[in-house]
């Protein structure tokens, strides 16, 4: 069994055998990664103007994969929503975890980002009355992990293999430039690859 040793960007060390990882310091350590709290403060920490409902003159789905050694790891539903906000309706996902949206009537105060996920599927929903595209480091900011050519949460080169794909092709610059185009297909793979690397966006 292939062990891969990974280590935090702050120099705290963990350790992965074949996918079971030490357990980290801090929720942005190691995978997997959490919903954080505050989503609109960190919308707007990302430079996004959050809404009190979603807008659809600008709608597009991206879809990001994220493995550490082989393994799959989920992106949360709700980055960039605030479920607590009576206004924000949830109900059961397909796979039967919880997925939130729906706001109608809107909410009192902003509530959604322009850029958030519904559910943990990983797709990536834009919903904006601008018709621009938004970017990955966006969505990082609104996670609350760290993002950088070297770095990926905790895991961070030259200890933890760290590779960027695009629609199946591997990508070479900054990872928070990539835009979150309709139907672009984003794989982030940390240590061991898994046995093949996503190419397409989901059916």
């Amino acid at each position: 069994m292939l062990l891969v040793a990974l280590a935090g960007c702050d120099g705290k060390k963990g350790a992965t055998q074949g996918t079971t990882l030490a357990a980290p310091t801090h929720a942005t350590d190691a995978a997997p990664w959490p919903a954080p709290a505050d989503p609109i403060g960190l919308t707007r920490q990302a430079g996004l103007e959050p809404e009190t409902h979603e807008f659809f003159a600008y709608h597009v789905h991206a879809h990001l994969d994220v493995f550490v050694n082989g393994a799959a790891q989920p992106v949360p539903a709700a980055l960039g929503i605030d479920i607590h906000d009576p206004a924000v309706h949830s109900g059961p996902a397909p796979d039967g975890t919880t997925e939130y949206g729906g706001i109608n009537p809107p909410c009192g105060k902003p509530c959604i980002s322009p850029l958030h996920t519904h559910s943990d599927d990983g797709v990536l929903h834009t919903e904006s009355q601008r018709n621009e595209p938004n970017r990955l480091g966006e969505l990082f900011t609104e996670w609350a992990v760290a993002l950088t050519p070297t770095c990926v949460g905790g895991y961070c080169k030259p200890k933890a293999p760290i590779a960027f794909y695009v629609d199946g092709k591997r990508y070479s610059g900054d990872p928070s430039a990539i835009t979150l185009t309709d139907r672009k297909e984003i794989a982030i793979v940390i240590g061991k690859p898994p046995g093949s690397i996503p190419s397409a966006f989901p059916k």
